[in-house]
């Protein structure tokens, strides 16, 4: 009970407050790196040099370097989230089954059959593939 006598509410308010502002900082930090490296329009010269500013001054770097170039961060991103999910629909398109719809029906057979699916889902395939 003296431990908590001796740690006021304001000071842990405080304490998780840095912490959180601690943790805010590293994560834009890391942000700002993470784009800065997927640049393809950046020489290394140029990437050398944001590198430089934010490891001496890094507060006022990393504060630059998003004002500057916050544009470019957000199209940078969603190009990179596009191209992500392109080639998650590939993958998927490529060991989707692509068979007649008479063998679709025979595989929703065999798993009714085998318990694995409902009658509504087996309907459901059906469906689907006389679709």
């Amino acid at each position: 009970m003296a431990i908590a006598a001796s740690y006021p509410f304001l000071d842990v308010l405080w304490t998780m407050f840095v912490f959180f502002a601690f943790f805010i900082w590293i994560w834009l930090l890391f942000t700002v790196f993470a784009d800065l490296f997927r640049r393809h329009d950046a020489s290394g010269w140029v990437k050398a040099a944001w590198i430089v500013f934010i490891i001496i001054i890094p507060y006022l770097g990393v504060l630059v370097y998003i004002i500057a170039e916050h544009k470019g961060m957000a199209d940078r991103s969603v190009q990179q989230a596009q191209q992500a999910q392109s080639q998650f629909d590939d993958y998927v398109q490529s060991v989707a089954s692509k068979g007649d719809p008479a063998s679709q029906i025979a595989n929703a057979k065999k798993l009714l059959d085998s318990g694995d699916i409902t009658q509504t889902e087996f309907d459901q395939i059906k469906a689907k593939a006389l679709a």
